[in-house]
């Protein structure tokens, strides 16, 4: 088993795999693929690649925050390439409209009627470029796609095709022509990962062979469309016991007592982390959630969705400290965490 895939809730070689369901085995290799994929472009990073796949497992969105010329943009197109999916990309500036990004209904003087002309959302794998140099209102025109997978222009619903999944990056908000993304946009991102920069062992490695070509040119598709439904659909069917659900549910609870925030974690972030688990899970090999799966996925999953008081920001808390401390603090359940399936 790669150890790269399995991060926290990682097994002894060999043996997560070999009593894994036939289902939870396509899953664990066909991911082995994308990922090394992935890594021919991104290279060092594999704890942020082993997030960008739990998302993309979980039917959820991926958020892509750091400064500049890391790599946001290249594991956004790379995990869109590796999949042979329609995939669409949009450059956020200040003058992009709502429109611009969800289709607009256009007079046909021919047939004299109003006919609607699809946006760049209408694709499998969107790719948002610097989101947060868009103004709140564009920003704000995804929030329907994202949660409810459909949109809504002139009265009219169109449904977006599935799988459905939003790869934004964005700038750290204190950089010049940046927009802080609203509450509510943020909350609908499954996770976010901070790619930091290379150690230099990868920048050498990345200089040696990304000098001479582009990687991203170079990259060809290693699954389809086909093949992600049904790995979505084997990790719905990923065993979640009923201790550990209420230890997600004690998880995303605590954050709304602490003192440092503003604002603690949504429901739907709880569902999300329970998600998020289950992909972690079906990433190790297994057929079932430990509670390794779920804390490895808590800070990537809940602490941008944490809103920090004045006096934590000034004390430079950060969002992953307090989930951090929230699962060093909050007993871990021992029960039978693997048992009968409900």
């Amino acid at each position: 088993m790669n150890p790269q895939l399995t991060g926290a809730a990682s097994t002894e070689p060999g043996t997560a795999s070999s009593a894994a369901p036939p289902a939870i085995e396509r899953v664990h290799e066909a991911i082995t693929r994308i990922a090394a994929n992935v890594e021919q472009v991104l290279v060092g990073k594999p704890d942020v690649v082993r997030i960008a796949l739990v998302t993309l497992l979980s039917e959820g969105h991926l958020l892509v925050e750091d400064v500049p010329g890391v790599g946001k943009t290249s594991l956004a197109k790379a995990l869109a390439r590796s999949i042979d999916c329609s995939v669409s990309r949009v450059q956020f500036t200040p003058d992009l409209l709502p429109s611009d990004i969800t289709g607009v209904s256009v007079y046909n003087r021919q047939a004299e009627s109003f006919e609607f002309r699809p946006g760049p959302v209408f694709a499998n794998v969107v790719v948002g470029d610097e989101i947060n140099r868009a103004s709140p209102k564009t920003q704000s025109a995804l929030l329907e796609c994202m949660e409810e997978h459909q949109v809504t222009v002139d009265g009219d619903t169109y449904e977006l095709g599935s799988p459905f999944m939003v790869i934004a990056t964005q700038n750290p908000a204190e950089m010049e022509g940046t927009y802080a993304l609203p509450e509510a946009q943020r909350d609908r991102f499954t996770a976010r990962v901070s790619i930091g920069y290379p150690d230099p062992a990868a920048e050498l490695a990345m200089v040696d062979e990304h000098s001479g070509h582009d990687p991203l040119a170079e990259l060809s598709p290693v699954t389809d469309t086909a093949e992600v439904h049904e790995l979505l659909r084997a990790v719905r069917d990923v065993h979640v016991s009923t201790e550990l659900r209420r230890y997600a549910i004690e998880l995303v609870t605590a954050t709304r007592g602490l003192p440092e925030l503003r604002l603690g974690a949504s429901p739907r972030s709880t569902l999300q982390l329970v998600r998020a688990a289950r992909a972690q899970a079906a990433l190790a090999g297994r057929d079932f959630v430990t509670p390794d799966d779920l804390q490895s996925v808590a800070v990537p999953v809940l602490a941008h969705r944490l809103v920090l008081s004045g006096e934590a920001r000034a004390a430079r808390r950060s969002g992953a400290d307090l989930v951090q401390q929230l699962l060093n603090r909050i007993p871990v359940p021992h029960g039978d965490t693997d048992g009968e399936r409900a």
